[in-house]
């Protein structure tokens, strides 16, 4: 099992000056530390207008600063917006190919569809068509990344003449693909598309096994039917994290990191007035007579068999994770940062992690699984109807400008 940081980017007001600017430096610290102390990938996650609870809307721009600072890490989006309305496919292609050049192939792609009335309403893009949206041009850059040339498309939802897309990613035919999951179903859709599953559910962990078996079974079944030009067969699963010598501390370290996580997730989906709302006001309000009760409960759990969170001493969180790993989880994804999260605490965690954590699962089953899965990878990879590439008779010649003066003088 590898472990990986997942960032919102969180941002809880008051926004003073400078404030947006130290968070992206604090940010960058912490991928270049955890580059250092051995944490398998950084994903960040790409929103649109969702003040407070996401300002990462530019991923690309930030991981390409990760990967020009950081040497091994892997460098996740998680995930690109694919739906064309907000991210024209070809210049998705691009920003692929072109960060996994910088970072000498270390990229990870994940797609998705957007799920709030703010994103997609702004670009007109309705519910019952935004997943439809995203396969298609998730399908398609899969094909732009890895032909040359791409052929050209007049689909449902996009149109582009052959063209071909440069430059071409390092790792071939191209980077492993990734499906932003938020329930079972999706995880399920994951498996029969031949891509991984970025659970972005905080799942029990005693219920995880039942969602990756459900997903290697189809993975090993008929019903895979790969997306891309290959199949990346991994289930992920995001966590919070909080580690500290003492459980207390921990927990109090952590606590207002996910739990305004979570209430700013719920706060997506109701009204909103664009550049009037107050999340971490109103999440303050809302916790009023629950923290105390909370933290108490949650400091006077004994380190016995009932202990399950995500905070605690590294012996606590060792056993959480151990549970992932019997289930079969391929990758751990800690969301670190967030509820006003001081920089120094993220750091701490991260290096009582690697150092009192990390250590216990050294051994790696990924060997056995990717043999045992090889023999059905291979079938499903048969059962694809691959895109027709062109010989060089069909590609199409793209007329040039015949008189240049005449096309100066309409100028």
């Amino acid at each position: 099992m590898q472990f990986g940081l997942f960032y919102q980017q969180q941002m809880p007001k008051p926004w003073d000056d400078g404030v947006e600017v130290q968070h992206f430096a604090n940010n960058l610290e912490q991928a270049v530390l955890a580059d250092q102390l051995g944490f398998h990938s950084l994903w960040v996650t790409e929103h649109h207008f969702l003040e407070e609870y996401s300002h990462s809307s530019a991923p690309e721009i930030f991981l390409g600063a990760v990967a020009a600072r950081t040497k091994k890490i892997r460098i996740g989006h998680g995930i690109r917006h694919t739906p064309p309305a907000i991210n024209p496919p070809a210049r998705v292609a691009e920003g692929i190919s072109t960060l996994d050049v910088i970072s000498k192939g270390r990229v990870e792609f994940g797609i998705g569809e957007g799920a709030t009335r703010l994103e997609l309403g702004a670009h007109y893009i309705g519910a019952k068509d935004k997943r439809a949206m995203c396969l298609e041009a998730g399908e398609q850059i899969a094909n732009m990344l890895a032909m040359t040339p791409y052929p050209g498309w007049d689909g449902q939802y996009f149109k582009m003449e052959c063209r071909n897309i440069v430059p071409k990613p390092v790792q071939k035919p191209h980077p492993p693909m990734w499906l932003a999951c938020t329930n079972r179903d999706t995880i399920m859709l994951a498996a029969r598309l031949g891509i991984g599953a970025l659970a972005f559910s905080f799942v029990d962990p005693y219920e995880s096994k039942q969602w990756v078996d459900a997903y290697y079974d189809i993975i090993k079944s008929d019903e895979c039917v790969p997306i891309g030009h290959r199949v990346n067969a991994r289930v992920a699963m995001v966590s919070p994290l909080s580690v500290n010598q003492d459980r207390a501390t921990a927990i109090r370290d952590g606590y207002h990191c996910f739990n305004f996580f979570k209430y700013s997730l719920g706060a997506t989906m109701r009204d909103s007035k664009p550049g009037h709302n107050n999340l971490w006001a109103d999440y303050m309000v809302a916790e009023q007579g629950d923290t105390k009760r909370d933290l108490a409960a949650a400091e006077g759990v004994a380190q016995g068999d009932e202990y399950s969170g995500a905070s605690g001493t590294p012996a606590d969180v060792i056993k959480r994770m151990r549970i992932f790993e019997e289930a079969g989880v391929d990758d751990i994804l800690f969301t670190i940062q967030g509820g006003g999260r001081p920089h120094e605490v993220v750091c701490d965690t991260l290096t009582s992690f690697a150092k009192d954590v990390m250590p216990a699962f050294a051994s790696n089953r990924r060997a056995d699984r990717e043999a045992e899965l090889a023999p059905y990878i291979e079938a499903a990879l048969a059962r694809k109807q691959w895109m027709p590439a062109l010989s060089e008779d069909e590609v199409p010649i793209v007329p040039g400008v015949r008189n240049l003066s005449a096309t100066v003088s309409q100028l």
